[in-house]
């Protein structure tokens, strides 16, 4: 098959994602299509260099955001009906709330436009699909409550993009996950993959409902009910 694959900046599902991308990248010509966003959440959790090292070549290529200016050119394969599938996954609910909405004015929401346009079937897998509390797993941070403040901060110094700022913060968007500056801390300060619990808005959940109505989209509920529909 040939299959866009849209990603955009949610951090859960994002590994589960990213795991089936690499899996089904191995049978199938797979465009990755990544929002400004998604780029930047991608290298926060340090999955930025697997979802790359997938594409190389025609109908195999990694297009960004920030490369498609804005006419998206590339989106027009989709109004063409080049591909058999696209897919969303994760789907943020600022995503979410422009499709349903007929607002695309941005790579992954063009996408979908145009692909209902060319009359391909697109998967989305919403990360607000139902009212409840949601545990998700978090980038890099700091656990200033371990911090001793040490004269000079091994992790800061040990971090090649200087996104380490000692006894306040991690700068997400200068970290790209490459877990150097946990090896370096002898205090185990910086933290990795760590649960939370985020709670879903009511609005995010009707316009998750939203897409269920719209011909051509299927809504699955986790990234792992992708592969029935391949």
């Amino acid at each position: 098959m040939r299959i866009g694959w849209a990603i955009t900046g949610a951090g859960h599902f994002l590994k589960e994602t990213v795991d089936l991308l690499i899996k089904l990248a191995e049978k199938h010509e797979v465009t990755v299509f990544i929002s400004n966003a998604g780029e930047e959440v991608l290298k926060m959790y340090g999955l930025y260099e697997q979802v790359a090292g997938v594409t190389g070549g025609y109908y195999k290529e990694l297009a960004l955001d920030s490369d498609q200016s804005f006419s998206y050119p590339i989106s027009g394969r989709l109004s063409l009906g080049k591909y058999d599938l696209l897919i969303v996954s994760p789907a943020t609910a600022n995503s979410v709330a422009k499709i349903v909405n007929g607002i695309s004015d941005s790579l992954v929401t063009n996408c979908v436009a145009q692909a209902g346009k060319g009359g391909v079937q697109t998967l989305i897998v919403p990360v607000d699909l139902e009212l409840r509390d949601v545990h998700t797993i978090l980038p890099s941070k700091l656990e200033l409550s371990l911090c001793t403040d040490c004269k000079e901060c091994s992790a800061a110094n040990t971090c090649p993009n200087e996104a380490i700022l000692p006894k306040t913060e991690i700068d997400l968007l200068k970290c790209v996950g490459c877990g150097k500056c946990k090896d370096a801390c002898p205090y185990d300060v910086i933290s990795e993959g760590k649960t939370v619990t985020i709670h879903m808005r009511e609005i995010d959940i009707e316009n998750s409902h939203k897409l269920v109505l719209m011909k051509g989209i299927y809504v699955l509920r986790e990234p792992a009910e992708i592969e029935k529909h391949i």
